[in-house]
């Protein structure tokens, strides 16, 4: 790959980066642009590096349109989230109070009545897993269920079972085993 130095010591501040750096692939960026300034082709750097082609031409490009500033990775950008992180302290009190909303849908409507923001249902429910809470788990109930005649039978049934007694005669061994103690032997 062609490229020329940006400025006179950016070989040495390079290479002092790669050796100083922890992230894997910052490093590789640094190394690819210190590659490429030794005079290493595109499929050299890319075997050496194990990283694509595309990875490559985009970090030595960036170097030589922007210099050692240029080899940084930006913050992907995105949308805000609706309700602010340090209002989410604020919310986690409210649902932490005895009666407070779980479900989606009141959750969408709590935000929406205190925050001023206005949330899915899906939105809200991903709102309380990243705070930390966990989606309700209601126990199955039979609907053939009758508490009064539940009740009745615990009332009138007799115990269910006995007490067992201990039928395995114990042998000379105390394992509890039915074989006779000298079976094993293959005298005969």
């Amino acid at each position: 790959m062609e490229v020329s130095l940006c400025g006179r010591k950016d070989l040495s501040i390079l290479r002092e980066r790669v050796r100083k750096e922890s992230n894997a692939k910052q490093r590789d960026r640094y190394r690819a642009v210190v590659l490429a300034l030794e005079g290493r082709s595109e499929p050299e750097i890319r075997l050496r590096l194990g990283r694509s082609r595309g990875f490559i031409q985009r970090w030595v490009y960036a170097y030589r349109d922007q210099g050692i500033n240029g080899l940084k990775a930006k913050k992907p950008h995105g949308q805000p989230p609706k309700l602010p992180r340090n209002r989410e302290a604020e919310l986690k009190a409210l649902l932490g109070q005895p009666g407070a909303p779980r479900r989606g849908r009141d959750v969408a409507a709590l935000l929406q009545e205190h925050f001023g923001v206005t949330y899915s249902v899906r939105g809200a429910l991903v709102l309380l897993h990243r705070l930390g809470y966990g989606p309700l788990k209601p126990r199955p109930v039979n609907p053939k269920k009758d508490p009064s005649a539940e009740a009745q039978w615990l009332q009138a049934s007799p115990f269910l079972s006995n007490p067992s007694r201990h039928n395995t005669p114990t042998s000379p061994s105390k394992c509890g085993s039915r074989t006779k103690a000298a079976s094993d032997r293959k005298d005969a």
